[in-house]
């Protein structure tokens, strides 16, 4: 049985899946998924275009979060206009555009220097902490886990270790 805020999701059609992972799950992927054809505007604000927000109040929305991300002024550029920085900055945005109760990070720093990978990082915790959303980050570089309040490490499918962080300011 698995429960996603109180609903037992097993059941439930695809279209409802989606409808739910839609509000309720952001992903941020190690490989950007942004869709080539389509600007970073409209990349942020595709998924509230599937939850059936009106076009004006869309656009509003994802300009504001392009902004909050740090991309303004290149809301117009396709993906291949962007540095990779900039493509996992519009993929962040459009993670947090429905403000999802768990975001899923699977390597977000995988492909980008270091400098960019750790802003990328102060991102996604500054989501977590503004938002209070579950953020659950996959990664095989120990700086990034060390930065996490918790960490399970999984080898061959079998959790190998489960510890909390101590605190830090």
């Amino acid at each position: 049985r698995y429960l996603l805020d109180g609903m037992d999701v097993g059941a439930l059609s695809d279209n409802r899946l989606a409808s739910i992972r839609n509000e309720k799950i952001g992903f941020v992927f190690q490989s950007f998924n942004l869709l080539g054809k389509l600007t970073a505007l409209e990349n942020v604000k595709l998924p509230l275009c599937y939850a059936g927000v009106r076009l004006r109040e869309a656009d509003a929305r994802a300009r504001k979060q392009l902004s909050l991300v740090g991309l303004e002024g290149r809301e117009h550029h396709l993906p291949n206009q962007l540095s990779g920085g900039q493509q996992q900055r519009v993929a962040i945005g459009r993670a947090l555009m429905n403000a999802p109760a768990v975001m899923l990070a699977d390597e977000p720093t995988g492909s980008l220097d270091s400098k960019n990978g750790q802003e990328i990082i102060h991102l996604l915790k500054e989501s977590h902490n503004k938002y209070h959303q579950t953020l659950i980050i996959v990664t095989h570089d120990e700086n990034i886990a060390l930065q996490a309040d918790r960490i399970i490490c999984i080898a061959d499918g079998k959790v190998v270790r489960d510890e909390r962080q101590v605190a830090r300011s």
